[in-house]
C-alpha cells in the first residue's frame, strides 16, 4: 500500500487490524486448546473493535488534517506486516501474546515517529488520537491477556 496522505495511514491502520481479526477468527476456528482459543476469540473480537472505533476518528476527523501529505515520512519497511492465519493455528498461548504486542508496538511507533514531525502540524492532532488510541488499546488488550494468563 502506498501512503502519501494522513488518510491513507489511518486506512492502512484500519486494514491492519481487520486482518489480525480475519486472521485470529480463522486461527482459533482450527484450535482445540480452550485457553488458545479463548484468547484468539477475544483478540479478534477486540481488533474488530478497533476498527470500528478507528472509522469513527476518521469520520469525525477534520478533512484537512486527512488530506496532509506525509512527504515520504512513512517508509515501506514500516508498513510491511505478514499477517497470516495458519500460524495463529499452531502458537502457544505466549507466541500468541508475544505476536500480537510486536505488531501493536509497531503501529505506535509509527505514529509516535510522525507525532512531532515538522511539516504535519496540520495533522499533528489527528496522529496524536490515533496514537493516544493505540497505546491506550495495547494497555488494555495487555492486561486482558495478563488476566487469561492467570486463568
Amino acid at each position: 500500500m502506498n501512503i502519501e496522505r494522513c488518510e491513507d495511514l489511518i486506512d492502512w491502520t484500519t486494514q491492519v487490524h481487520a486482518r489480525l481479526s480475519h486472521c485470529m477468527t480463522e486461527g482459533a476456528d482450527e484450535r482445540s486448546d480452550s485457553l488458545a482459543k479463548m484468547l484468539l476469540v477475544y483478540l479478534a473480537q477486540h481488533e474488530q473493535e478497533l476498527t470500528g472505533t478507528i472509522a469513527r476518528i476518521k469520520e469525525h476527523a477534520d478533512p484537512q488534517a486527512l488530506q496532509t501529505r506525509l512527504h515520504e515520512a512513512v517508509r515501506g519497511d514500516l508498513l510491511a506486516l505478514e499477517l497470516d492465519s495458519e500460524p495463529y493455528a499452531q502458537m502457544s498461548v505466549d507466541e500468541i501474546s508475544r505476536e500480537i504486542f510486536g505488531i501493536h508496538n509497531r503501529i505506535i511507533d509509527l505514529y509516535r515517529s510522525l507525532e512531532n514531525r515538522p511539516g504535519l502540524d496540520r495533522a499533528s492532532e489527528l496522529l496524536g488520537e490515533m496514537l493516544q488510541l493505540e497505546e491506550h488499546e495495547t494497555m488494555r488488550l495487555a492486561q486482558q491477556v495478563n488476566r487469561m494468563h492467570e486463568l
